[in-house]
């Protein structure tokens, strides 16, 4: 993505999910033709079935919430207990804030930024709808977060770090804004092998979250000498065929995988 700065990509993915938040949702395939999904996207539940959100996840968030946007389920990779703290990195209609809203219960809290006003706007409406009083949405860039050094203890986020051009900044807000101690549990979309420079240049794909993927070591490099722990990249089980399903004839299933990325921030 050499050619394109990161002021057009940014501009480009925020006009893109802008148009999804306007729409109900579906996915985040390519298709030229629609306003932001692949040419047969699976209905949202169906989707989020197939990434591991169980019917009762599912059912249990207030519809128009589920955009079918993610590629895994970072709620239960990360694993959360009451009490705590959890940070969503673009956290669009807010269906994984009000996941983890209800695990971490009434003494916990859920903060999602989200840089498209159409998003936060349907988020907020979401939270209303199923009182979530413990969970709040803030207009922000996920790589300059607006949260406070060291005051989160679980970041959360569902294919979307793939689309940021400044990967490594992104990373480096999550170190800050992590307790010692507090957990990175990330799905996303990762390279497999060095993308053809057609495809990187696609503009459907940068916003569809293939074209901006990072490799995975590059991926596991980068979280390791920002600082982060325990630094693991799963490919998830069956990527390939939903990749291709999402993004029919595009040979991306041999570049692209989703994977679920887990980090500790190392206490002193």
């Amino acid at each position: 993505m050499d050619q394109l700065s990161t002021d057009q990509i940014l501009k480009m993915v925020r006009e893109r999910y802008g148009k999804i938040a306007s729409s109900q949702g579906c996915g985040c395939g390519a298709a030229t033709t629609s306003p932001c999904c692949g040419s047969a996207t699976p209905e949202p539940d169906t989707a989020g079935q197939l990434i591991g959100y169980s019917a009762e996840e599912l059912s249990s968030v207030v519809d128009g919430a589920n955009l079918g946007l993610g590629c895994g389920n970072p709620t239960a990779l990360g694993r959360l207990s009451p009490g705590e703290t959890v940070l969503d990195l673009g956290s669009g209609g807010g269906f994984d804030c009000f996941l983890a809203g209800k695990a971490v219960g009434n003494d916990g809290r859920v903060i999602g930024v989200d840089m498209t006003p159409e998003m936060l706007s349907k988020a907020r409406e979401n939270a209303q709808k199923m009182d979530a009083g413990n969970v709040e949405f803030r207009l922000g860039e996920i790589e300059n977060l607006p949260v406070a050094d060291s005051s989160i203890d679980v970041i959360i986020s569902n294919c979307v770090i793939n689309l940021s051009p400044e990967k490594e900044k992104v990373f480096r807000e999550a170190y800050r804004v992590l307790r010692p101690g507090g957990r990175l549990a990330v799905s996303d979309i990762v390279a497999l092998q060095q993308l053809p420079e057609p495809m990187r240049q696609q503009a459907a794909l940068i916003t569809g979250c293939v074209a901006g993927a990072e490799h995975v070591e590059t991926l596991k490099t980068m979280l390791e000498e920002i600082g982060f722990h325990q630094v693991r990249i799963n490919i998830r089980s069956k990527s390939g065929e939903w990749i291709n399903e999402l993004f029919q004839g595009s040979g991306a299933e041999s570049y692209v995988a989703s994977a679920d990325i887990e980090a500790i921030k190392p206490t002193p």
